[in-house]
């Protein structure tokens, strides 16, 4: 049985965030849309590599030629929701060359004195690349929004801000690809417990964590307002349930694929014509050989040859050429 019948819904149809979306009803845990086990979705994920690379391969040349495409993965969740894991898992399938990455973490004093949408324009992906945003400008409906950074009655006016945000993005050529990694309370004390109890964790794990854990109800009722205010028909929110780090990463690399193959793009047309350039390649191909033919002639070792310059320099000083005198003939 082929990979793709083992989704009875699609991904990008499975996970959207419609009208009534309710995330307290998600089942954290779930595979939505997905009837394989885990060894069928690494085996899925893998095989979408080589289609996944071809695509970003077309959407790089394009770039390139001329061409305004681009896409924009754009990651949401909380600590251990497995961000890292999708760039490193989905990402890392495809030339790093053609990748932006950014992460938006506290923003410094310059970013502070600016719009905080600011820091998020200078890092949308030029055409050619595939955008990936570690959080992104919905922390401002989300911490900001929960640690209370900005007043109520401006903090409830962001998300019609962010909605003409994104329609801008779009509107200039980019494929916006929403997705919320949503974990649960349970799984996420796990993932935070292996970090204390593993030395080579120890560097994943920050003391405000459990800070930002213990506002987890605030957090929850956060993220359903924004997938309420702007899970828009144009620009939705897929919300992938992230206890299972490989079905989140096999939801990641479908969406990512779906948008890429919806670009249907083609190879840029030559600029010049190919017929004529084979013709001078041709030419320069067959220069050596004419040049290896014309050194075999001369049999002599390069001590040899070396020797037999010297000497002919020699015998060219001890016997210069006179110039042939021309008396006047006048009578």
């Amino acid at each position: 049985m082929g990979n793709d019948s083992l989704w009875t819904v699609p991904p990008a149809e499975a996970l959207r965030a419609g009208p009534g979306f309710r995330l307290e009803e998600l089942d954290r845990a779930g595979t939505p849309g997905w009837t394989g086990d885990k060894d069928a979705a690494e085996d899925a994920t893998t095989a979408r590599g080589a289609d996944l690379s071809d695509l970003q391969e077309r959407l790089f040349a394009h770039g390139r030629t001329g061409g305004d495409r681009s896409v924009l993965l754009v990651l949401q969740g909380l600590d251990t929701a497995g961000k890292g894991g999708i760039v490193r898992h989905v990402i890392g399938m495809v030339d790093p060359q053609g990748v932006s990455l950014a992460s938006f973490g506290v923003p410094t004093p310059i970013e502070t004195s600016h719009h905080h949408l600011w820091r998020i324009r200078r890092a949308l992906p030029q055409p050619g690349k595939i955008g990936v945003f570690d959080r992104s400008h919905y922390e401002q409906v989300l911490v900001v929004k929960v640690d209370e950074l900005e007043p109520p009655e401006v903090n409830v006016r962001r998300y019609a801000e962010l909605n003409r945000f994104d329609e801008g993005i779009m509107a200039s050529g980019t494929t916006l690809i929403k997705v919320a990694l949503m974990v649960s309370y349970e799984e996420q004390g796990a993932r935070l417990r292996e970090r204390l109890e593993r030395p080579d964790k120890y560097w994943k794990y920050e003391p405000g964590d459990i800070d930002t854990r213990k506002k987890w109800g605030d957090f929850q009722a956060a993220y359903q307002e924004m997938f309420t205010s702007t899970s828009t028909g144009t620009a939705p929110w897929h919300v992938v349930p992230a206890d299972h780090k490989w079905y989140a990463r096999l939801a990641v690399t479908e969406l990512l694929h779906g948008a890429l193959a919806g670009l249907d793009l083609g190879w840029p047309k030559a600029d010049f014509r190919p017929a004529v350039e084979k013709r001078r390649l041709a030419a320069t191909m067959a220069e050596p050989d004419r040049v290896s033919t014309e050194r075999s002639d001369d049999s002599s070792t390069p001590e040899q040859a070396r020797q037999g310059d010297v000497a002919a320099s020699e015998k060219k000083k001890k016997n210069p050429k006179k110039k042939s005198d021309k008396k006047d003939t006048k009578k």
